[in-house]
C-alpha cells in the first residue's frame, strides 16, 4: 500500500472520531491545515488562563516523558498510548478523545508516527495548541530529517532514536510551553536546560557504547525500519524486515535478500521489537538455518513504545540505554 492510498484510509477510518470531537466541542468549525504541517495551527498566540496544574496529553510514551521533565510540578500528565502500543497502528477510542478534548494542550510526535489520528488531531488544533515536537525540525527543513526511499516528501517519524536530535525536540516543546503558560516560564526553562545537560551527557554516553562494536558487525537488523536516526548518528546501517510504518506489507524478496547479506557477513543476532510482531524475524532466522547459518534473536528493543513499570526503560533515557546494552551485546556475539 503506497502513502497516499494508506492517508485515504486512515481518513476513512477516523470520520466516526471527528464527528465526536465536533459533538464535545459543541460547535462547527472548519478543519485547518494538516497538524504535520508545524505552522498549522494558530496556538503560538495562545495564552493559559486557567489555574495550575495544567492537563496535558500526550500521544506516545517518549513524548509524554519528555514534556513531564520539562513541566515538574505544574501539570498532569497523561499518554494515550501505553508500554508495547504501536502509534503506527493505534486508533483512538471515546474516552481518548474525551482526554484530548479536555486537556489544556496537546503534545505529539508528528512528521505522521501517529497517522491514524492525524485527522482527529487537526480537528483539535482549531480548540486549543496542538503541538508537534517535530514543528521545527519540519519549519526549518533540518538536514538531519530522513526521507526513505519510496516515501517521497515525508520524513522518518523515529527522531527519538537520535539522542541529539530528540534534545532539540524538547527544547521546541520546553518554548512552546512557555509562550502558552508564561507565568511559569522560568520553571519550564530551568527544567528543560537541566534534562537537556542529561540528554548530552547521555548522547555521548551512547556513541562511545556503540563504538565498542567491531567494524565488521556494525549491522542493525530489525523488525521494522525503525532506527535510520540511530544508525545515521552513530555509525552502524540498519536494515528493517518492513518499512518506517508497520503498517507496511511484508516484502518477502526483501526478507530474502536480508538473509542472505547475514549469512554472507556472518551477523550474530536480528532484533524483535516491544512493540511489532516477531514473525518476519523468526522466519529470518529459519531461513538463515536452513542456509547453514546460526543466527540469535537479541534482546528485545524498544523502538516505538517506552518499556512498562520496572523495566529500566520505562523513561526515555532508561529506554536509550537498555537499547544500546541490546545491541551491543547482541552484535558483539555475547
Amino acid at each position: 500500500m503506497n502513502y497516499t492510498q494508506q492517508r485515504a484510509w486512515q481518513r476513512w477510518g477516523v470520520t466516526g472520531t471527528l464527528l465526536l470531537l465536533a459533538c464535545c466541542a459543541g460547535c462547527d468549525k472548519p478543519a485547518g491545515p494538516g497538524v504535520d504541517d508545524a505552522t498549522a495551527s494558530d496556538s503560538h498566540s495562545r495564552e493559559f488562563s486557567g489555574e495550575p496544574p495544567l492537563s496535558i496529553v500526550c500521544t506516545t510514551q517518549q513524548v509524554a516523558d519528555a514534556v513531564r521533565n520539562i513541566v515538574g510540578e505544574h501539570a498532569e500528565i497523561e499518554s494515550l498510548m501505553g508500554p508495547g502500543v504501536d502509534p503506527h497502528m493505534f486508533r483512538t477510542k471515546p474516552s481518548h478523545l474525551l482526554k484530548l478534548q479536555q486537556a489544556d494542550i496537546v503534545f505529539y510526535n508528528g512528521l505522521h508516527l501517529e497517522g491514524r489520528i492525524a485527522d482527529s488531531l487537526e480537528q483539535l488544533a482549531d480548540r486549543k495548541p496542538v503541538v508537534p515536537l517535530t514543528g521545527r525540525l519540519v519549519e526549518e527543513h533540518d538536514k538531519r530529517l530522513i526521507s526513505p526511499a519510496g516515501f517521497s516528501g515525508v520524513h522518518d517519524p523515529h527522531v527519538w532514536h537520535d539522542v541529539s536530535l530528540w534534545a532539540d525536540c524538547v527544547d521546541y516543546a520546553a518554548e512552546r510551553l512557555c509562550e502558552f503558560d508564561p507565568a511559569r516560564a522560568d520553571d519550564y526553562r530551568a527544567n528543560a536546560a537541566a534534562y537537556r545537560k542529561q540528554l548530552d551527557e547521555l548522547n555521548a554516553e551512547v556513541g562511545a557504547q556503540l563504538r565498542s562494536i567491531p567494524d565488521d558487525r556494525r549491522l542493525l537488523v530489525t523488525a521494522h525500519d525503525a532506527f535510520g536516526y540511530f544508525s545515521a548518528a552513530y555509525g552502524l546501517k540498519t536494515i528493517g524486515l518492513k518499512g518506517i510504518s508497520t503498517d507496511d506489507e511484508a516484502d518477502f524478496a526483501h526478507l530474502d535478500a536480508v538473509r542472505k547479506i547475514l549469512v554472507e557477513n556472518q551477523v550474530p543476532a536480528v532484533f524483535v521489537e516491544s512493540s511489532t510482531s516477531p514473525r518476519l524475524v523468526n522466519k529470518l532466522i529459519e531461513e538463515c538455518q536452513a542456509a547453514g547459518h546460526q543466527v540469535r534473536v537479541g534482546k528485545e528493543l524498544y523502538s516505538d513504545a517506552m518499556g512498562s513499570a520496572g523495566s529500566g526503560a520505562e523513561t526515555y533515557v532508561g529506554m536509550i540505554r537498555a537499547n544500546v546494552a541490546a545491541i551491543v551485546n547482541g552484535l558483539a556475539g555475547e
